[in-house]
């Protein structure tokens, strides 16, 4: 095979942030700053990978077993020893070389872009291509980050990343996913530059919300965060701390939103300003309730909203990283805006899912 070039998006949760991983749903958008892999095969059984933006490179030989991973997050060894269990074999090995324009570890999936980069990069060098739908990519890109480490989070990255565009995604009882088609204006995505620790917030607040369905289940068996009504939430009130029942309201008030928005989304005649005012609504939840904001993403968020932004959250896991602004019409100001609060500011619009390039 002639050089092939792979890429993904990365993506923005419009709505249900420290959902996904409860079973319950999320809103997601994938965004036209992208991870490409460009690449051919090699002669020998070797893989070379350049990664010249992070001034790294990645090198071993492939195997008829499974790669023994030599680090944490091995991504290009578990993807490769994924496509082996699913069939795939390879008697070549690759050079590539990765680049994109993702802010990393800063909300936006670029892990979880460049993992499902490498997969599809990987199935279609393999000795016996076998293409796969976006969505079955994003199962594969869920197994090799995920599941093959023991790591804490759902599968919105790995589905929004692969699928592209908009989608809403409901994980339980089983995977239903409805591509999304609102004609929606610039975002702008903000990055604050502050670093987060992902798997210390996601266990916070994965280990708070089971810790309190459990407390309720010892008196309701029926409880669902499904179905239950905020307005039956006082009947807990006396089983939980004052945090807890901070916390599960915004939990159940982010499900809430994310119900209202979805009708929002799948209006034909979209409304931009309530669109706004349910973004701005979402991020006040994930500020109090879940705590996962900072104060510069605050200001960041406030600066926006003064230059003509409709509405913005917080984006990601939190504690750090990007914000996002919904700003059709005032994109730029907005941009300029966040970068005088210190941040690195992007105008975005929704993108397509991993695709080969021309």
């Amino acid at each position: 095979m002639s050089q092939l070039s792979v890429s993904t998006p990365g993506r923005i949760c419009l709505f249900g942030e420290h959902l996904d991983y409860l079973g319950l749903p999320v809103i997601a958008a994938a965004i036209n700053r992208r991870i490409r892999i460009t690449g051919s095969h090699r002669a020998d059984r070797n893989v070379v990978i350049n990664l010249p933006d992070v001034n790294e490179r990645e090198e071993f030989e492939l195997s008829d077993s499974s790669l023994v991973y030599t680090k944490p997050r091995d991504y290009f060894r578990s993807s490769y020893n994924v496509l082996l269990k699913h069939g795939y074999r390879f008697s070549k090995g690759v050079e590539c070389e990765v680049h994109g324009n993702i802010p990393i570890n800063s909300g936006t999936s670029s892990s979880s872009a460049l993992v499902a980069s490498w997969l599809h990069f990987l199935m279609r060098m393999s000795d016996r291509p076998r293409l796969l739908s976006r969505q079955e990519i994003g199962n594969l890109a869920n197994e090799a980050e995920v599941l093959e480490f023991g790591e804490p989070g759902g599968m919105m990255d790995h589905y929004s990343t692969a699928i592209g565009d908009v989608i809403y995604l409901e994980s339980e009882p089983h995977i239903e996913i409805e591509e999304l088609r609102p004609k929606l204006g610039a975002f702008v995505l903000g990055d604050s530059l502050e670093a987060k620790d992902t798997l210390d917030i996601l266990g916070r607040l994965r280990n708070g919300v089971n810790g309190i369905i459990q407390k309720i289940k010892a008196v309701n068996p029926e409880f669902s965060l499904h179905t239950t009504d905020v307005l039956e939430l006082d009947d807990y009130r006396l089983f939980l701390s004052g945090e807890e029942n901070t916390l599960l309201e915004g939990t159940v008030s982010n499900r809430d939103l994310l119900r209202e928005a979805r009708q929002v989304l799948e209006s034909a005649d979209l409304n931009h300003i309530r669109l706004g005012d349910l973004l701005n609504r979402h991020h006040a939840n994930l500020r109090d309730a879940q705590r996962i904001s900072t104060p510069k993403i605050d200001r960041m968020l406030e600066a926006a909203l003064n230059a003509g932004a409709l509405g913005g959250k917080i984006n990601g896991s939190g504690g750090g990283g990007c914000m996002f602004a919904y700003a059709p019409g005032h994109a730029g100001a907005v941009a300029e805006a966040i970068e005088r609060q210190g941040g690195a500011a992007y105008i975005i619009r929704v993108d397509e899912g991993t695709k080969v390039e021309e």
